[in-house]
């Protein structure tokens, strides 16, 4: 994330990276306030903008196949997340392994699917079969042979928050 959560990959209801002058011309085309269009890009943009029906993936996925906005949602979105990655493998010269955790990393296998299948050229191969029996538990999803693997790995981003805050609140105590 750069200043904002804006910055970066499309989310459920957040824009990602835009053009900056988006936002000029949303004020001047919709005559909307800049608290409206940042409101626009932080809570109503994304798979939900993209589609107009929803941001769960869940429900994106039954829709896939008879509604286009959500089949160009769900497309945007994963290729958001492969050129990300090719641009962290650029940045970093590799990488040990690709981990998807998360609700939709850990439940959408047809998002994992579609970011990952044009990294054949860094070695990559999806084991399909694999791919899409693996629901929220961690499995490496592709073959033996890839050079780099993939995996999808649980969190407990709530547990994490949890104990952090409890960490903060010891340690406010501490300084009393």
């Amino acid at each position: 994330m750069g200043f904002t959560p804006l910055e970066g990959l499309m989310m459920r209801k957040r824009s990602g990276d835009i053009d900056p002058s988006i936002v000029g011309y949303l004020m001047r085309k919709e005559q909307a306030s800049v608290d409206k269009v940042e409101k626009w890009l932080n809570n109503e943009s994304g798979l939900l903008g993209v589609s107009g029906k929803s941001h769960d993936t869940r429900e994106l996925m039954r829709l896939f196949d008879t509604d286009e906005r959500t089949r160009l949602a769900l497309e945007i979105f994963c290729y958001r997340i492969r050129k990300y990655i090719g641009a962290y493998l650029a940045a970093l010269g590799g990488c040990q392994a690709i981990i998807f955790g998360g609700g939709i990393g850990e439940d959408t296998p047809f998002v994992r699917a579609r970011v990952l299948q044009d990294f054949g050229w860094f070695g990559l191969a999806v084991e399909p079969l694999l791919n899409e029996q693996t629901i929220n538990r961690e499995v490496r999803i592709t073959t033996d042979d890839s050079r780099l693997p993939a995996y999808v790995i649980p969190v407990e981003e709530g547990l994490l928050i949890a104990q952090q805050v409890a960490q903060c609140l010891k340690a406010e105590k501490q300084d009393e």
